[in-house]
């Protein structure tokens, strides 16, 4: 098992903190659990749409900010089922 950077973790949950609270100053609380699965799955599909390129077309910046806004939509469902 590889040893977890522990910098880098605290770096990146205060990248998908910051980005949970910009999307949810912009947009209401989800309506449905339907409409947090759909959020999320077009997330995922953006980033599959990213993965799917060949390398040398394929963005590492695109893939993290997409990563980014899947892990703060799945916090904002978790948060707005509670």
């Amino acid at each position: 098992m590889a040893p977890i950077d522990e910098a880098k973790l605290q770096k990146l949950l205060a990248l998908v903190e910051a980005e949970f609270r910009r999307a949810s100053s912009k947009n209401e609380a989800f309506h449905s659990c339907h409409e947090g699965y759909s959020i999320l799955a077009e997330e995922v599909d953006e980033l599959w749409d990213e993965v799917k390129k060949k390398r040398k077309f394929r963005s590492t910046r695109m893939m993290k900010s997409e990563c980014k806004q899947i892990a703060a939509m799945a916090l904002r469902f978790m948060h707005d089922l509670l």
